[in-house]
């Protein structure tokens, strides 16, 4: 049997089916093998009719006695009486008129589910849209596709679903050879324990006797963990293979760190360095120097100093004779750091410029300088990899990573940029799970060490009704000369969110409730310059309270703003409220953040904001948010910037992924020969294909 086979020729599919699974990515027959159950039923309990009890969920085998289709309110009824030598019991179902012809009287048949009483205070038995089979030959009360046996239980595929969809996948299974060639070298299989290929294809489709219910639901039985490991090696293998490419480079550019770029380095530097940031520095300074290509993760909790870092990675470029770039994953953050990389650079003769969708005028201006490389740190958005964007001599591209770019997006820019050193910077904490898989191919740094002089903040979880108490905390740190900020979702008031408070409408009313006191305004609808006057008019203390919008996320550091005040918290997500916290506790002043919620809050809500009120530790806060969001919104944009998989799920998985990763790497190091369906699926296309990645040879 060929695993590759066109999904149409597998029965029950068709060509008319297979174009529209093809649009789902499902174009083989393995690809619909790997469309695994997401959960089983026992339905080996078989019960006489005589035995039945209301709640009971069983199986029941007998006769159709009785048979009819009736017609209800514009709704058609079928009902049949099934009848063994015990007694009868009542089965309808509703809106299936075509059931006259597959359950007529007489047919033999299975019926699955629960079994209630048919009227309140009724006496009479019955099940409602039970599942059912039809028997034949001698098969009665023998197990069959869907009763009688576990039973896997799929999510709907384009134009397949329930009975369709099980019968084709699992008669699909039950042809699958035993000896199907193996992706899995022979030695990693021992070592991991796992049952070939075709075996555990055949039992996660068709459960025997030896799978147990429990593990089969917990995707822990014996054919789940064999193709959970089998997929994760495959992509910890691409990445590997990656890796080791990148290694055998010669990109021509291993950057000199002269006395010169040590003198620029003091000029700009704000703040003493910590001993965290010192070492990352040494990590990306001796990538640089290399002749092969950096490719970095920077990790660091909020007010670590990771942007500091990689301005000092940008000016050892420069100093080169070489531009950098810098990539924000969305207009309002590249904004930020422009005007923040601008204002750090101010005692050096460089230009930066920024380059984005949203800025029309000038534009050509700013391209025709990049590509004469008068311009030395472009800042952008995604525009900095589009077609139209050409560097004179790229040598440096930083990546605020945001969780939005993933191995193929990197690909992309080191491509256009002649390739370049690539420095992964995120502004949250990546759980390690998620570092190893969008990440899998980068080395990693962590900047763990706050700047010196810092405390931690304390954060407040309190309601509307609480208002007054948090104005009047407000009130007091402004007396005693400090600065706050407050929050809101939104600019103006949205018809579709009349109760969320807008920044804009609320400015005018904190400055109301804090006479004598200068309330600021400041969001992403306004001007560049604009917001760079009123950012810095805030940072010299020239405002006292500055209403904003979550363009503060970013590239806003006073050390004086000791408060602040996040209206309609509840509408946050978990890794931008942690964002927004980290914007006080910057100074040696005790400082305070204050979610404040509006009306009721359900589960998940009270859950994020419980959990900052908490702690203060990224890397925990990211987990939380991983494990309330699940992996694709994570990261922002759905599956944005992460390998699709089929059978393993990143956070159910991820003792097997550390597993998966090592077995991979130590076989890439090794050099062994690879079997012939691996060599196949890494050569022929096939981790692109299954990953929806970037290239790996």
């Amino acid at each position: 049997m060929d695993l590759q086979m066109p999904v149409q020729y597998v029965k029950g599919i068709g060509p008319q089916r297979a174009r529209a699974l093809e649009k789902l990515g499902v174009r083989t027959a393995e690809d619909l093998l790997l469309h695994v159950p997401f959960r089983y039923e026992d339905r080996r309990a078989f019960a006489r009719i005589a035995e039945l009890r209301p709640g009971m969920k069983v199986s029941v085998s007998g006769h159709v006695a009785v048979a009819g289709l009736r017609r209800a309110r514009r709704m058609a009824i079928y009902e049949i009486r099934l009848e063994d030598d015990t007694g009868r019991l009542k089965a309808i179902w509703f809106n299936q008129p075509f059931l006259r012809d597959v359950l007529p009287m007489g047919a033999r048949v299975v019926l699955y589910g629960a079994v209630e009483l048919d009227a309140p205070g009724g006496r009479q038995l019955g099940m409602v849209s039970p599942q059912y089979e039809v028997l034949s030959g001698d098969d009665d009360g023998a197990p069959g596709l869907h009763t009688g046996r576990i039973v896997p239980i799929y999510e709907k595929l384009g134009p397949l679903q329930g009975k369709a969809l099980r019968r084709a996948t699992v008669l699909l299974a039950q042809q699958v050879p035993g000896d199907l060639p193996d992706p899995l070298p022979g030695a990693i299989r021992a070592r991991l324990g796992v049952l070939g290929r075709g075996d555990a294809l055949r039992r996660v489709h068709a459960p025997t006797d030896e799978d147990s219910l429990d593990a089969l639901n917990a995707a822990r039985s014996a054919g789940h963990l064999r193709l959970i490991l089998e997929e994760l090696f495959l992509f910890q293998l691409g990445l590997a293979r990656l890796r080791q490419g990148r290694a055998l480079e010669s990109k021509g550019i291993a950057f000199a760190i002269t006395d010169a770029t040590r003198e620029a380095v003091k000029r700009v530097l704000p703040f003493h360095l910590t001993g965290a940031q010192k070492r990352v520095l040494r990590e990306i300074a001796d990538d640089m120097r290399s002749p092969h290509p950096m490719n970095r993760l920077l990790q660091g909790d909020v007010g670590s100093g990771k942007t500091v870092v990689a301005l000092l990675a940008m000016l050892i470029a420069v100093d080169n004779g070489y531009q950098a770039a810098f990539m924000a994953p969305t207009e309002i953050l590249a904004e930020q750091h422009f005007l923040s990389l601008r204002r750090l650079l101010r005692p050096l003769p460089l230009q930066v410029e920024l380059l984005s969708a949203g800025r029309r005028k000038g534009r050509r201006a700013v391209l025709e300088r990049v590509a004469s490389g008068e311009t030395h740190i472009a800042v952008g958005t995604h525009a900095l990899i589009q077609e139209g964007v050409k560097f004179a001599r790229l040598g440096l591209a930083v990546v605020d990573e945001q969780h939005r770019f993933g191995v193929l997006q990197r690909e992309d820019l080191r491509r256009k940029g002649y390739d370049v050193d690539v420095l992964v910077m995120t502004a949250t904490p990546i759980p390690r799970t998620l570092a190893l898989t969008a990440y899998g191919d980068l080395d990693t740094s962590v900047i763990d060490e706050r700047p010196p002089g810092r405390t931690p903040v304390r954060t407040l979880l309190r309601s509307a009704s609480q208002r007054r108490e948090v104005v009047e905390l407000v009130r007091g740190q402004l007396e005693a000369g400090r600065q706050a900020y407050v929050v809101y979702p939104l600019v103006e008031e949205s018809e579709k969110l009349e109760d969320v408070k807008a920044a804009t409408q609320m400015a005018g009313a904190w400055a109301a409730a804090l006479p004598g006191r200068r309330v600021a305004l400041l969001h992403g609808r306004m001007k560049s310059a604009e917001k760079e006057e009123v950012m810095g008019a805030f940072a010299r203390g020239e405002s006292h309270v500055l209403v904003a919008t979550t363009v503060i996320e970013v590239g806003v550091d006073v050390a004086n703003a000791t408060v602040m005040v996040i209206e309609h918290a509840e509408r946050f997500g978990l890794a931008q409220l942690h964002q927004l916290r980290g914007r006080v506790g910057r100074g040696s002043g005790a400082s305070t953040c204050v979610l404040l919620a509006a009306g009721r809050l359900g589960d998940d809500a009270r859950e994020r904001l419980e959990t900052l009120a908490r702690t203060d530790d990224g890397f925990a806060i990211a987990e939380k948010d991983l494990e309330l969001r699940g992996p694709g919104d994570f990261f922002g944009t759905r599956q944005s910037g992460l390998p699709t998989f089929r059978v393993a799920h990143l956070i159910r998985d991820r003792d097997l992924l550390e597993r998966a990763r090592a077995e991979a790497f130590a076989w890439t190091v090794g050099g062994a020969p690879a079997p012939d369906a691996l060599r196949a699926f890494l050569d022929g296309g096939g981790w692109e294909r299954r990953f929806g990645l970037a290239r790996v040879g």
